[in-house]
């Protein structure tokens, strides 16, 4: 099988549907594990990414958080948020079929605080500089939660 051309299929199939034009697909050994579009639309949940989707099949179907053996195909580079997701289950690679560049005339998304092409410049600024209103809010029991955790967990210092 072509998982490019898979890839492909797939995201176009989700835009005949209604969907979004994405699409991720995790292979192991040559062979699909779990794919999905991109399910924004039809859900209504802002993080149904593919790649998020496609991840969380993936490890429910063989039992782990780390895709080590995985080779992981993508219609676009990923969103900050599938990063993520993908720097966590730790593939083997990534392989992704277009570029923001390449789709930008074509797409684009419209969040309050998400704009594709300055997105990523947000991550290298302090928290009060950024666009989304963040604020600490402390707490001094929060930390006992982290130290269970290290003991329940047998974590040394």
């Amino acid at each position: 099988m072509d998982f490019v051309k898979r890839t492909i299929e797939l995201a176009l199939q989700n835009v005949e549907e209604g969907g979004r034009p994405f699409a991720c697909i995790v292979t192991r050994d040559g062979e699909v594990i779990a794919e999905s579009p991109n399910l924004v639309a039809q859900t209504s949940d802002p993080t149904a990414h593919e790649e998020v989707l496609a991840i969380r099949e993936a490890c429910k179907l063989l039992q782990t958080e780390h895709l080590l053996d995985c080779e992981i195909y993508i219609l676009a580079s990923p969103c900050p948020m599938c990063l993520g997701a993908l720097y966590y289950c730790s593939p083997k690679k990534v392989i992704y079929v277009t570029t923001r560049e390449d789709y930008a005339p074509y797409y684009k998304d419209d969040r309050k605080y998400f704009e594709l092409e300055t997105f990523y410049d947000e991550y290298s600024k302090s928290i009060d500089k950024r666009r989304l209103p963040m604020v600490q809010q402390e707490e001094v029991d929060s930390i006992k939660v982290y130290q269970r955790w290290r003991e329940l967990n047998n974590q040394s210092k």
